[in-house]
């Protein structure tokens, strides 16, 4: 069966696919990649993973054709920059602008 195992580093995107055999693991299709010279720039240690666009854990079983999705830690987290950036503006609909 053939997989395609993807990720998106700051700089470039990577897609790689390999031929595995059936019954195969999400963990036995890193490890096959682990060495390869695209992954190069992955922190295996804090690696999350999904299947199509879905966090899953890694010894889930592979289908034929499932795309293997590598997670990358967030830089910072969204939520707490939105808040940041509300505190900054005096809120136009309020009649003491604040």
């Amino acid at each position: 069966m053939r997989v395609t195992i993807v990720t998106a580093m700051p700089a470039r995107q990577e897609v790689v696919e390999i031929e595995l055999a059936e019954g195969s693991t999400v963990a036995e299709a890193l490890e096959r990649v682990r060495a390869h010279p695209a992954f190069g720039g992955v922190d295996w240690t804090r690696l999350r993973v999904g299947i199509w666009s879905r966090e899953c854990a890694a010894d889930t079983v592979l289908r034929d054709g499932d795309r293997i999705e590598l997670y990358r830690a967030l830089v910072a987290d969204p939520k707490a920059q939105r808040r940041a950036r509300a505190r900054l503006k005096p809120s136009t609909r309020s009649r003491s602008g604040l």
